[in-house]
């Protein structure tokens, strides 16, 4: 497998943003992007692997999908685990593990596939077969179907490199970024978040402004790999000059830790110098001068009944705030009960798919322009 060979490349996202992603992919130029389930299938070859990596803001993890076969039985498993062109992708130095799942296949034991997988890689290319390794290979065994792929991001992709300090139940900056895209966020207008915890949506919102890419400061997992160029990675990766947005983006939360630590996340990610972080709560919110723009929010969601009904409060003040003093400008509230967004009695469409966050189900709901 050369660099110029094309095979899939996998993008894994939350289950319910496939299509955002897929759009997203779209947009910035790959080939053949289409959807699956959890994740978007594109086509290309080393290259495209390092640039989904830096610049695809939704994805979670970048999948290198180098073989696929057909298999029954563990021996047949060890055999054809073999004949994978292991050392054109692995290097010898540089240790690996081995993940398996298996679902509707007459192989069913996953440590057990996992351990012929791990014996093929360390006997046919003396590689050493480790847990904590940096490379890691997943097989995935479907209905018979064996589909062998190198994970080429190592920690997921919501780790910008940016995020030291973090809320009590944060979004994750991958799946926020494609909720700001659902809502039609281009980049070319304010955003505000009243709510914001340790200001995700504000600081995606800003690096997409400024043209900042997603990857741009933390290593991947593809460093490790036999296919990697240095020299045309570091090419791809030269900065290019911020891009002032003209205007700010905004954050507020009631908790002033929370605005503390929004405002070192900013500082980090390189955004302070056109974003705003205040305490406050939601009621006293005020429209921030200048053209409407979109303010996007995730609310605390609650457990319980009871605690659904004590939000209700929240959700009508915050409505409340948007109705009276935010005319022009769009709503997208993220939460996992229709009830709590029409406490807002906001003029919301259709809820967006439903999808999973922390064991729940979410839903974004968004407006158009306010009257």
């Amino acid at each position: 497998m050369t660099n110029t060979d094309l095979f899939d490349i996998f993008l894994a996202t939350a289950p319910g943003l496939e299509d955002a992603l897929c759009a997203e992919a779209a947009a910035l130029g790959f080939v053949s992007p289409s959807v699956t389930p959890g994740g978007v299938t594109i086509q290309g070859g080393w290259p495209d692997i390092w640039r989904a990596n830096l610049e695809i803001r939704g994805a979670n993890r970048v999948l290198a999908r180098i073989a696929d076969f057909r298999v029954v039985h563990l021996a047949q498993l060890d055999k054809l685990s073999r004949r994978v062109d292991w050392q054109a992708v692995l290097r010898k130095d540089v240790p690996v593990s081995v993940e398996v799942t298996c679902r509707g296949s007459k192989i069913y034991h996953a440590r057990a596939a996992a351990q012929r997988i791990e014996r093929a890689i360390s006997e046919e290319l003396g590689v050493e077969v480790k847990g904590d390794a940096p490379v890691t290979v997943r097989a995935r065994i479907e209905n018979n179907l064996c589909t062998i792929s190198i994970d080429t991001s190592g920690e997921l992709l919501h780790k910008r490199g940016f995020k030291e300090a973090v809320a009590k139940a944060p979004m994750r900056e991958t799946m926020a970024s494609l909720f700001l895209q659902e809502c039609g966020y281009g980049g070319v207008e304010p955003v505000l978040d009243p709510m914001c915890g340790s200001g995700t949506f504000v600081i995606e919102a800003a690096e997409i402004a400024a043209g900042l890419k997603p990857g741009r400061a933390r290593a991947f997992a593809f460093e490790h790999l036999a296919t990697f160029e240095p020299a045309a990675w570091d090419e791809m990766r030269k900065a290019e000059p911020v891009t002032d947005p003209g205007f700010l983006f905004l954050g507020s939360d009631r908790n002033p830790a929370a605005v503390s630590m929004s405002r070192a996340n900013a500082r980090r990610a390189g955004v302070e110098a056109f974003t705003r972080f205040e305490a406050g709560p939601v009621s006293a919110l005020q429209r921030p001068e200048g053209p409407p723009g979109l303010v996007i929010v995730n609310p605390p969601y609650g457990g319980r009944v009871g605690e659904i009904a004590g939000l209700k409060a929240l959700y009508g003040a915050f409505g409340q705030a948007m109705l009276t003093r935010f005319s022009g400008w769009r709503v997208g509230v993220v939460t996992t009960d229709a009830a709590l967004a029409k406490a807002t009695r906001l003029p919301f469409g259709a809820p967006g798919r439903p999808v999973e966050h922390g064991g729940l189900k979410i839903r974004l709901w968004q407006t158009g322009p306010l009257p």
